[in-house]
């Protein structure tokens, strides 16, 4: 290889200290997961200023994602692994320990860029054996979405804990008129178990440690149970999942839900598809100027608190040209980052802050980027500084079940066995006590391996 590690420098002289190395270019072949063609077309358009900058040319390979495991395990058998794969944290450290990622790559890469430069949430999601396995993207973090209009008329503080949460309920809770709570309660949905892996987080608990399984700690577990069941109290009964959440919320009847980013440009009137219709006008961004959020959420034995985070990497392969593999991850997070951050804004928040000159560079460049579907308005249009400062400020708490222990994969096993919601669920039925629920888990989840 000719190709050298690149510093960081602005755009004209980086163009000047890599015209050496055009001579020696390759082909950098890159699989992405966002393969709608807006997107690609977004991807393409960083890769195509990667080249005229440095001479070398990026293959773009749009790659399903939920074939991305088997592609990568048939690469890998093959001996013909792509450069670079943009993937979900849950392959990070699998991938690593398999021979598909270059831990030392992405260590790196991160040095390089400044480790300091990222969110710390998630650099601990990355952390491999004194290192990182992947290099963190972009992400974001599960919301508590409330009505702050109602919260500062009733005096109340914001939903940061289990404690106001509660508060907030006994004081908004108003059937059919107003709803508490909205929450998730159809077992079967892969949105009750974000919603409760968030909530067991908040205090604490986590079925996985070290060395795999661990049970559930009773007492933090019981306090996480109580908690569930106060706020499916205060929501509608039936089956709940993301949609009712999002319309008794859009229709004005409920004070509080937990939702993805994703809702941002919808609470604004944005997209035609799910409009608020708190008002008769479905563009109106009354129900946003009427919002606040909470991404970092605490209970009573964890007062630090946790946001449930989604995380996205760039994977650099073991079998990658590694210079200039490095070299396109970190232009990537650096002079095409705000490229990368605007193929999705609302769900693509900036893990990499700033950079040496400004360290909130990314962050401000970021909430100018336009959101929306059948409009746009950047996201620092539409809500205050204090909400994008909190919104960022997710990623700094980042977790997940089994990151820490280099369990993910054992807990999203678990997480898709849904045992937790079919034992929450019968808790909130009254079908079993919080101490039959925790023993049930305990059981069942020591079973899965």
């Amino acid at each position: 290889m000719t190709s050298i590690r690149l510093p960081l420098l602005g755009s004209a002289a980086m163009a000047l200290a890599l015209a050496a190395n055009a001579a020696g270019a390759e082909t950098i072949r890159f699989w992405t997961t966002e393969e709608q063609p807006e997107r690609l077309a977004r991807q393409q358009a960083m890769a195509d200023a990667f080249t005229e900058a440095t001479g070398n040319e990026v293959e773009v390979i749009p790659v399903t994602e939920s074939e991305l495991g088997t592609r990568a395990t048939a690469a890998y058998a093959a001996g013909d692994l792509p450069d670079v794969i943009y993937h979900p944290i849950s392959y990070a450290l699998p991938w690593v320990e398999a021979g598909i990622l270059d831990p030392d790559a992405a260590t790196d890469a991160i040095e390089d860029l400044g480790a300091d430069t990222f969110a710390p949430g998630a650099l601990e999601i990355a952390a491999f054996d004194g290192g990182y396995a992947s290099v963190p993207a972009d992400g974001w973090t599960q919301m508590i979405v409330y009505r702050k209009d109602l919260f500062d008329e009733a005096g109340l503080e914001a939903p940061t804990s289990f404690a106001n949460v509660e508060a907030a309920l006994e004081a908004l809770h108003n059937p059919p008129e107003m709803y508490g709570f909205v929450a998730a309660t159809k077992v079967d949905e892969d949105f009750m178990s974000q919603v409760l892996e968030h909530v067991f987080l908040a205090n604490g608990v986590s079925p996985v440690g070290p060395d795999g399984f661990q049970p559930l700690d009773e007492a933090k577990t019981t306090e996480v149970l109580e908690f569930y069941k106060a706020i499916a109290t205060a929501s509608p009964p039936g089956d709940l999942y993301w949609d009712q959440s999002r319309t008794l919320y859009f229709s004005g009847n409920a004070a509080m839900i937990i939702w993805s980013p994703f809702i941002l440009d919808e609470l604004a009137g944005l997209r035609d598809s799910a409009p608020p219709t708190i008002t008769d006008d479905p563009t109106s961004t009354e129900l946003a100027s009427k919002t606040g959020i909470v991404t970092t959420f605490s209970g009573p034995s964890n007062p630090d608190g946790a946001a449930w985070a989604l995380i996205n990497m760039f994977g650099i392969t073991g079998d990658a040209s590694t210079d200039d593999a490095i070299d396109f991850v970190k232009y990537s997070m650096d002079q095409g980052y705000v490229d990368t951050l605007s193929i999705a804004p609302e769900g693509k928040f900036p893990v990499r802050r700033g950079n040496a000159d400004d360290p909130e560079y990314f962050v401000t460049q970021w909430a100018e980027l336009p959101v929306g579907v059948d409009r746009k308005a950047p996201l620092g249009e539409l809500y205050p500084q204090e909400m994008i400062d909190e919104i960022v400020s997710g990623l700094d708490t980042a977790q997940r079940w089994g990151v820490e222990d280099g369990q993910l994969a054992l807990a999203s096993k678990m997480i898709n066995s849904q045992v937790v919601n079919r034992v929450v669920r019968a808790f909130i039925d009254g079908q079993i006590d919080a101490a039959g629920a925790v023993a049930e888990m305990n059981d069942e989840l020591a079973r899965i391996r």
